[in-house]
């Protein structure tokens, strides 16, 4: 048969360099690439033969073979699919070496920008070329189903290509590598080693529809040398994708062994999540619900995102724009038919059906959590104790699925100490005429539960939700309201909850306040430096001060929260409360009448607002000063 050789054209070299030593960052995904396009050649026979397309096609053992030779340092990746014609090759594997090179290397700059690169992906012609990166040269022989003749491509990625016709040729296609000697420093590996090939099949083919098989090598173990005709194939990918089969057909068990395999966890799922998308964009998802939460769930170089196949082929390991930051416990797996990803399948394009399908998945993954609380109240609780501090996250960075966090969120409340409540019955169980949700942040239960701001909130049997995650801090504000009740911090602006019948007669109130005046406007005065204001309390009915904010000020865990961060927060002065019925505030205010200018009265009003610091969690300004005026007044009393 007569051999053509063909020169590459200058821009078509320049293309090929960088396919070789550019665009995929890892020499392993050429074996991927190969075996990619084997899988569509078979997809492709098949289709063909159910329409009738070539009858004279043998379908009978549909297969992708590998075959090493180590003396000659080839690999070999054939397949018995649709296969290609001579014009098939020219025009195919000619993408980069004849047609349109000039705009294939202008799709290829716009995909690396960022833009689209539907078609490049699927193009026999540029995964093929990624096998140069491990090959000093590449020879392709292949065979269109139905017919006689066959065709042979042959190039060392240099200068020239040769194409010849073949008389016998078997059906589909075989391309060989003439691989480079193995390179530790260029991460180079050795291809013709049986369990590298093994371990890159089971990472990026394990779940290709059909089998991937190992040959055995030539004078293998066996009789008078003749092992491999006694030696079978060895199958190294599991074929099982279980997101493709219906449910009644996998058991829980395979379910968990895949995400004990993704999510590289010995313990069993708290949930699976299956889903799937038909239509002009198709794709299918399985995901779980980890039933714990790993120790480095918030720290900074935590690995997130699920796994990404496209048509079975592994694509990324954790794909973070497929789910929001604050599902970033979520494992598990998306297979798409087809995406958008750059030229090497590397790095996924943002284009709309990324975020279709996130916004699918996000909604999935809530509405499920959702459901856990009434249909298995055990698992939910397991959930929110591992993972509803994270969940939160998403009440401040994703105003879109506000509504669902939020239904899918419960909160410590004082109505019950064992079991939380949702927003939703916190609102049913309001009291009449209670216009606010109340709330209150702090370090624990038992810090907010014996804060001073609750003390009329108990009296009155008012329901406060308790806050104790840092998250807690921020999400309230951004929150707002809640079904049109307004969240409302305990601990910040003024606070009345005396009923109707017991509420204070305007004169009563009146003079109240003018018997208090003074008092009140000599320590705002003398704490000038550290309060904003002195004033009268009706929150308080045990305790005999607090320290409030004012309703749009930080809390003081808020400002301590973004100096951590590094941000310089001006610290606010905040508001002294006394409580006009507590003997101690009542003898201070006659003292004072009597003696205002006895040095007491300063040191005692010094130690009330650092009472009131402390009883909140806070520090005294001066330790030191607050100690010794703590041991003065003791020994005064002894």
């Amino acid at each position: 048969m007569t051999t053509e050789t063909f020169e590459f054209q200058v821009e078509a070299r320049q293309l090929l360099q960088l396919m070789i030593h550019s665009v995929y960052s890892n020499k392993d995904v050429f074996l991927r690439e190969l075996v990619s396009n084997a899988s569509d050649a078979l997809d492709k026979l098949r289709l063909a033969a159910l329409r009738g397309d070539v009858p004279d096609a043998d379908v009978s053992d549909p297969r992708i073979e590998l075959e090493v030779d180590k003396d000659a340092r080839t690999l070999t990746v054939r397949d018995n699919g649709i296969g290609m014609s001579y014009d098939e090759v020219t025009r195919l594997i000619g993408t980069i070496a004849n047609s349109g090179t000039a705009k294939f290397l202008e799709e290829l700059r716009e995909a690396k920008d960022g833009a689209g690169a539907d078609g490049l992906i699927g193009q026999f012609g540029v995964g093929f070329y990624s096998g140069f990166m491990v090959a000093d040269e590449v020879t392709l022989v292949t065979r269109h189903a139905g017919e006689t003749e066959g065709t042979r491509w042959t190039s060392k990625g240099e200068g020239t290509y040769t194409l010849e016709r073949v008389g016998e040729a078997p059906q589909g296609t075989a391309v060989t590598l003439h691989l480079k000697p193995a390179d530790a420093e260029n991460q180079l590996h050795d291809y013709t080693s049986a369990w590298k090939i093994k371990e890159i099949v089971k990472r990026y083919s394990d779940f290709i529809t059909w089998p991937v098989r190992l040959l055995p090598e030539p004078g293998g173990d066996g009789d008078g040398g003749d092992g491999a005709e006694t030696r079978e194939a060895e199958t190294l990918n599991s074929m099982k994708a279980l997101w493709a089969r219906p449910r009644d057909e996998v058991s829980d068990d395979e379910y968990h062994e895949l995400y004990k395999h993704i999510g590289h966890d010995w313990r069993d799922p708290l949930e699976t999540i299956r889903l799937q998308a038909e239509g002009t964009f198709e794709y299918q998802a399985l995901l779980f619900v980890p039933s714990h939460a790993p120790h480095d769930l918030f720290t900074q170089g935590y690995q997130r995102g699920v796994q990404l196949y496209v048509k079975r082929v592994f694509i990324m390991d954790d794909c973070e724009e497929l789910l929001p930051p604050y599902l970033r416990f979520v494992k598990g797996v998306v297979d798409a038919q087809d995406l958008s990803l750059n030229v090497s399948r590397e790095i996924l394009q943002q284009d709309r059906h990324i975020r279709m399908i996130q916004r699918r998945l996000t909604k999935k993954v809530l509405s499920t959590v959702k459901g856990l609380r009434t249909s298995a109240p055990d698992r939910y609780a397991t959930f929110w104790r591992e993972f509803g501090a994270v969940l939160k996250e998403g009440l401040v960075t994703d105003s879109e699925n506000r509504d669902a966090i939020l239904a899918a969120c419960s909160f410590p409340s004082t109505h019950d100490a064992g079991e939380p409540t949702s927003l939703q019955g916190y609102v049913e169980r309001m009291k009449d005429g209670q216009d606010d949700i109340y709330y209150m942040t702090g370090e624990s239960r038992q810090a907010i539960e014996n804060s001073p701001h609750m003390e009329a909130f108990r009296a009155k049997g008012v329901e406060v939700l308790l806050l104790t995650d840092a998250v807690d801090e921020v999400w309230v504000d951004a929150v707002g309201e809640y079904e049109g009740k307004t969240l409302r911090s305990v601990a910040k602006g003024e606070i009345d909850l005396l009923g109707a019948e017991e509420e204070k007669s305007d004169a009563e109130k009146e003079k109240q306040g003018e018997e208090y005046a003074g008092l009140l406007g000599w320590m705002t005065e003398h704490l000038g430096d550290d309060v904003k204001e002195v004033r009268l309390s009706s929150r308080l009915t045990v305790s005999p001060a607090c320290v409030v904010s004012d309703a749009g000020e930080l809390t003081p865990a808020l400002e301590n929260m973004y100096r951590a961060m590094g941000q310089e927060v001006p610290g606010a002065k905040r508001i002294l409360e006394l409580n006009p019925e507590h003997q101690l505030v009542k003898t201070l205010n006659r003292a004072w009448t009597d003696r205002r200018d006895r040095a007491e009265l300063t040191e005692t009003a010094e130690l009330l607002h650092t009472l009131a610091v402390l009883a909140e969690g806070g520090r005294p300004k001066e330790p030191a000063r607050f100690v010794q005026l703590m041991a003065d007044r003791l020994e005064r009393t002894l």
